[in-house]
């Protein structure tokens, strides 16, 4: 973006207004830049082929149109978009081309319309271009705030440079994290794609670079974890590819080894968030390197993870070399020294019964059993009753 056009000789031109009394019939668009004494304007002949004809037939094809009804004077830009269409070739392959558009505010009071790029003044575009990326590469949260916030002119947050990067691309790189939530919250796609480059979305580009707060700041806002780039690599893979380029024991790269495994760690979070772990089958490595192989409850398969992501209940029962087991239900209650219970659990997988204790147990199946002491204690109640009621009768 550092190379934003900006051309003087181009100032303040006059860019033609929609005219409806240009025929449909006339498919061409001819772009004529021409010079003047006090200021330059720019003539569009736009017969609109893309909107239906409002005037069929009623004109004729040769009339001529009065030079100063096809020209506007342009206030200023007051809103940009991307615009995507199909292009079609000989040989049945279809391409999209992509092209920017920007609203424009004329100085006749006409209403605002949509003009190509290419169609307006370099220095133009730059008055309403170069505010925003400046605040974009520098990671200028106050500028980029203020931008979103001017009601008087429209900010694309999903905006691209020739390379499809928006802002958020640059505020991920850079490590913003009070830029990634502005532009979030401006509505900016926290999953949007390169063009160029590798196709990373900003979260590769946050992990690439080793941002660990932006990665954080841009899971929050929604951003796909497990979303691959052009090389079909998730952020983590990401990750991992480039500790493996960044050598270890060399002073200069310790920062960066650092960055990367914060970012990574933020991502692993994601990773395990949801996974239910039904018990640990193995550990390995000692201290921070210690890693368990968890059998996940869905099935799925046995996975090396980081002891700090697995629940210390089910640490301490591996370490301690607790045996798993799956319960049926509660049969029967005690009580043991000091007052605690111990309840009698008939298993599924086993066909003796044993007796736990109560911290051993799912609290549903505990519940479950004095649910149904309760159901008996009332039912035998009723029936005493009753047979009192027929011995005095």
């Amino acid at each position: 973006m550092e190379g934003v056009l900006i051309n003087p000789s181009l100032s303040r031109l006059k860019i033609s207004v929609p005219n409806p009394l240009i025929p449909s019939s006339s498919r061409q668009i001819s772009i004529i830049h021409r010079s003047f004494p006090h200021h330059h304007r720019l003539r569009l002949r736009i017969p609109f082929a893309f909107f239906q004809d409002q005037f069929p037939q009623k004109v004729k094809e040769k009339e001529e149109i009065k030079e100063e009804d096809a020209y506007g004077e342009v206030n200023r830009i007051i809103g940009r978009r991307t615009v995507r269409s199909p292009v079609f070739a000989d040989d049945g392959s279809v391409t999209t081309d992509i092209l920017t558009e920007y609203l424009i505010e004329w100085k006749d009071g006409h209403t605002p319309s949509w003009v190509p790029a290419d169609g307006i003044a370099a220095d133009v575009v730059a008055e309403y271009e170069t505010p925003w990326w400046t605040a974009a590469k520098k990671a200028d949260a106050a500028a980029l705030s203020s931008l979103l916030a001017d009601d008087s002119i429209s900010r694309d947050p999903d905006a691209e440079d020739p390379d499809g990067r928006t802002a958020l691309h640059f505020a991920a790189g850079l490590g913003s994290e009070e830029c990634i939530k502005i532009l979030a919250e401006a509505g900016a796609d926290v999953n949007k794609i390169e063009r160029a480059g590798g196709g990373l979305t900003p979260l590769h580009v946050a992990a690439g670079y080793g941002r660990p707060l932006a990665v954080k700041a841009l899971l929050e806002a929604g951003a796909d974890s497990d979303i691959v780039d052009g090389r079909g690599r998730t952020p983590l893979d990401l990750i991992k590819e480039v500790l493996v380029a960044t050598p270890k024991g060399n002073p200069a790269a310790f920062g960066r080894r650092m960055g990367l495994e914060g970012a990574a760690a933020e991502l692993e979070k994601v990773v395990f968030e949801w996974g239910e772990v039904e018990k640990v089958v193995d550990g390995r490595g000692e201290g921070k390197h210690r890693e368990y192989l968890v059998e996940w409850r869905d099935g799925g398969e046995r996975e090396w993870v980081k002891a700090e992501w697995v629940a210390e209940d089910l640490v301490r029962d591996y370490e301690e070399g607790l045996e798993y087991g799956v319960a049926e239900a509660v049969v029967g209650q005690r009580e043991v020294d000091g007052g605690k219970k111990e309840y009698l659990v008939k298993w599924i997988d086993l066909e003796e019964k044993t007796w736990e204790p109560e911290e051993n147990l799912d609290p549903e199946l505990v519940q479950e059993f004095e649910r149904r002491q309760g159901a008996e204690g009332e039912k035998t109640a009723g029936e005493h009753a009753a047979t009192q009621e027929t011995v005095v009768g």
